[in-house]
């Protein structure tokens, strides 16, 4: 693993605000917790819809991720340029591909989408190549290269040496950003390992709605 605070950075310069917490008792906080994995599980697994697409999986005995497709601009609202390092942080949705010599890029936001897809540190990639493309999640940030013409082909790679997703603290699924009115290309796809399939998917979700059926009536004791 190598520290996201060691050599260029994964994330992009934008202050932070720090948003209250609510609290709540473990009695209410356990179900809470039960229906939020039951929905996420619903909504990792959708299959990817063209635009922007990268994969991350393993490949012998290290991590590789491919990134290809077109973005449409249209519906993102331009922010700033910047340039930082190439690599993955999962806890906080972060997955920079292309080269390492640091470009310049545009920086947009206006999507939604999830803000982590794992629970793993910052991890720098050891080699990379092609268009620098960033999704940032946690802080609902989207770069391309500087001068990027809206609708253009987009392609790059990167490659984390002797990795595993479970190292990195990735969790397979596929999990998308999306923007203005919904166009083919106004989305970024980020497909992790091994997706279930539908079946599996509605499996876990009744398996998720049983259990607080279960935790349910026994709170109520």
């Amino acid at each position: 693993m190598t520290p996201a605070n060691v050599g260029p950075n994964l994330t992009l310069a934008r202050s932070m605000l720090s948003q209250p917490v609510m609290k709540a008792s473990p009695k209410k906080l356990l179900p809470l917790t039960v229906v939020a994995i039951a929905v996420t599980s619903l909504f990792s697994v959708r299959p990817a819809q063209g635009g922007y697409i990268v994969t991350l999986e393993q490949v012998g005995a290290n991590v590789v991720a491919n990134g290809s497709g077109p973005i449409d601009l249209n519906g993102l609202m331009f922010e700033f340029t910047s340039n930082v390092g190439a690599g993955v942080e999962g806890s906080l949705g972060i997955i920079n591909t292309g080269p390492q010599t640091l470009p310049s890029i545009d920086v947009y936001g206006g999507f939604t989408g999830p803000t982590s897809f794992g629970s793993g540190g910052g991890f720098l990639a050891d080699t990379g190549s092609g268009d620098f493309v960033v999704m940032q999640g946690f802080q609902f940030l989207l770069a391309v290269p500087q001068g990027y013409v809206s609708g253009s082909a987009l392609s790059d790679s990167m490659t984390f040496n002797n990795q595993t997703l479970a190292s990195m603290g990735v969790t397979p699924g596929t999990y998308e950003w999306t923007w203005g009115d919904g166009g083919a290309n106004q989305n970024f796809t980020l497909v992790i390992g091994a997706v279930p399939d539908g079946g599996t998917t509605i499996s876990l979700l009744g398996c998720a709605l049983l259990g607080l059926a279960v935790l349910r009536r026994k709170l109520g004791c």
